[in-house]
């Protein structure tokens, strides 16, 4: 039996994290370890889009590191499905992007969305509550962490 890696849809956070003192070191391992074939990243074009303004180092990183990812498209139930997290409360229009990744990544049957996002995306107030609509529109719970929480550590200290 062949071991598939897990499909992780990293938010735009975790690339520009890879060049933020806080989170650099975790959000570099993070992508080490897709490149290694732990994971199967999941890219969407929100992403790309959110990155075009971003400094030339991040858009080099993001080229290096998406070698190999899964691009999925922005469908009509991902439109859906964030619409209903926007009605449902979770966030408000504001924040209708945030909204939209985890979205995109419950739609892209992924397993997690990673992100460092912890005020609209990995919050424990409202991880449930995505997940509730989830299950409420026919979908699939998604597990919602920071980078931190999913990487493989090594001996070393992060």
């Amino acid at each position: 039996m062949k071991w598939e890696p897990i499909r992780i849809y990293a938010d735009t956070s975790v690339f520009g994290g890879a060049f933020d003192e806080e989170f650099s070191r975790p959000s570099q391992q993070f992508f080490r370890q897709v490149l290694e074939g732990r994971f199967r990243l999941v890219l969407s074009p929100l992403v790309q889009d959110e990155l075009v303004a971003a400094p030339e180092r991040v858009q080099r990183f993001l080229d290096e590191v998406t070698v190999g990812a899964d691009i999925v498209r922005i469908t009509a139930d991902a439109t859906r499905l964030q619409a209903a997290y926007l009605s449902f409360g979770i966030l408000t229009d504001k924040s209708s992007d945030d909204a939209l990744h985890v979205a995109i990544t419950t739609v892209s049957e992924c397993s997690i969305i990673v992100s460092w996002n912890f005020k609209h995306i990995v919050h424990f107030d409202k991880i449930p509550l995505y997940n509730a609509v989830n299950r409420q529109k026919g979908f699939s719970e998604i597990a919602i962490y920071s980078p931190l929480e999913v990487i493989e550590y090594e001996d070393e200290d992060i």
